[in-house]
């Protein structure tokens, strides 16, 4: 199996950097040693509404505005004076105690890829149109740093999507990317493909696991110090996880009650989110969702008026998202897990204030372009302050005047809890320094 390979000292210490996939052992151990057992049994659900959810038909209704502004539908009251949502989230407005709205998020790129790059990752992108991120996505980076400091039984980032478009591990390499399970859940006949370990993998595995012995070998020669981490730990453990009963057990919907199933909701949305639950439950440290289809006529949030028609798209979607998404926050609540599991739900861009006909040269039907002015973002449960709205935009939903905040705020606060300290050094496939963010500070009113 050994083929003769042969490799010195240097090749030896880059074949190992590889391995750990653009995470220096340097690196590696700083980011362990940085908070010694903060906020390890953490993990967070992200909900990512691909295409850019309109804030003015969700979290930031503006009932006083003219009509072409604030569309068809009428705001309600929520058990939280002073929190109005759509009337078409008639579940979450009953649990405004255990969540937080967050309206004063804004940036200033307004392209899919680009967008979701610049909020995902905390940088610029040097391409608004490239289909990943040039930098790590933040969902990749937790993943890859639990991954290799923590032990657990199930694999440490999941998600129904390989890369969402804007995403992707960038320098972080093929390890970060995600476990990923078929995006149907809710399908009679769904089952989780790749959960075992195929025969064809192997082969491989044992060739990495040879090379790994060989290194073992000259330890004593090259590890003096005691710095040097054991290579064959990521290899071991990515088997063991993907053949483990634990991880087939966390994917079994079967084993939910009925009555669970049916509080979620029979779709896409809900038994992606039950799944999500179980998954964080078991150990699992980042699942992050693509919550952006609901049907196959309603695919995305991307709600253009030549694409979709945004009133009638809204009223198939929000019922589905209403229904998860408040299942999901009351069983983690009733569970017992608010403090440990943090919920975001969020796209990467708000929609326009003024409502258009599309950008056809015949209108078609009523929708809003994308407006990296202003969004808005829900987070429920991490042990932080539920029940507020941090921020406001003006009077048409254009811009924030109150609390302005970067996409980096926000990230800094998920890091934050999750005991990562953003201003550690990744390193790029050329060994350069990059912080995990460039700036950013956390948002203090989420506690």
């Amino acid at each position: 199996m050994n083929n003769g390979l042969k490799l010195d000292r240097r090749s030896w210490l880059k074949a190992g950097s590889l391995l750990l996939g653009g995470l220096g052992l340097s690196d590696l151990y700083r980011l362990r040693a940085a908070n010694p057992g903060a906020n390890r049994d953490t993990a967070v659900i992200l909900l990512w509404l691909e295409g850019g959810p309109s804030h003015m038909e969700t979290y930031d209704m503006k009932p006083d505005a003219p009509v072409e502004y604030r569309g068809d539908f009428s705001s309600i009251r929520t058990n939280v004076s002073g929190i109005d949502l759509c009337e078409h989230l008639p579940l979450q407005s009953k649990l405004a105690d255990k969540f937080t709205l967050i309206r004063s998020v804004s940036h200033t790129v307004t392209d899919h890829p680009g967008g979701a790059a610049r909020f995902l990752s905390g940088y610029v992108p040097k391409n608004i149109s490239k289909l990943t991120s040039d930098y790590p996505a933040f969902d990749t980076i937790v993943g890859k740093l639990r991954q290799e400091t923590e032990d657990s039984t199930v694999p440490h980032f999941i998600s129904n999507k390989s890369v969402f478009k804007g995403g992707g591990p960038a320098y972080l390499g093929p390890s970060a990317i995600p476990f990923v399970f078929d995006s149907s859940p809710h399908l009679p006949d769904y089952e989780v493909r790749d959960v075992q370990v195929s025969e064809e993998i192997r082969p491989r595995i044992g060739d990495r696991r040879y090379l790994l012995q060989q290194f073992d070998r000259m330890r004593r020669d090259i590890d003096a110090d005691g710095s040097i981490l054991a290579m064959d730990e990521y290899q071991t453990r990515a088997v063991d996880l993907l053949s483990s009963s634990a991880t087939a057990h966390a994917f079994d919907l079967s084993r939910e009650k009925d009555s669970t199933r049916q509080q979620y909701g029979h779709h896409r949305m809900g038994q992606s989110a039950l799944l999500a639950r179980r998954l964080v439950e078991a150990g699992c440290s980042m699942v992050s969702l693509d919550f952006g289809k609901a049907t196959n006529a309603v695919p995305t949030w991307d709600d253009h008026g030549d694409a979709q028609h945004i009133f009638n798209s809204m009223k198939v979607r929000l019922p589905m998202y209403d229904q998860a998404l408040s299942a999901l926050i009351t069983d983690l609540y009733d569970r017992g897990l608010d403090q440990r599991v943090l919920i975001i739900a969020c796209g990467e861009f708000g929609r326009t204030p003024k409502v258009n006909m599309g950008r056809a040269a015949v209108p078609i039907a009523p929708g809003r372009d994308h407006w990296a002015d202003a969004m808005s973002i829900l987070v429920s449960g991490g042990g932080m302050q539920m029940g507020q709205i941090i921020g406001s935009t003006n009077a048409r939903g254009e811009h924030p005047v109150d609390r302005p905040l970067d996409p980096n705020d926000f990230l800094a606060s998920v890091y934050r809890f999750l005991g990562i300290d953003p201003s550690q050094n990744l390193h790029d496939r050329r060994g350069r320094p990059i912080p995990i963010l460039p700036f950013g500070e956390a948002i203090e009113e989420l506690g």
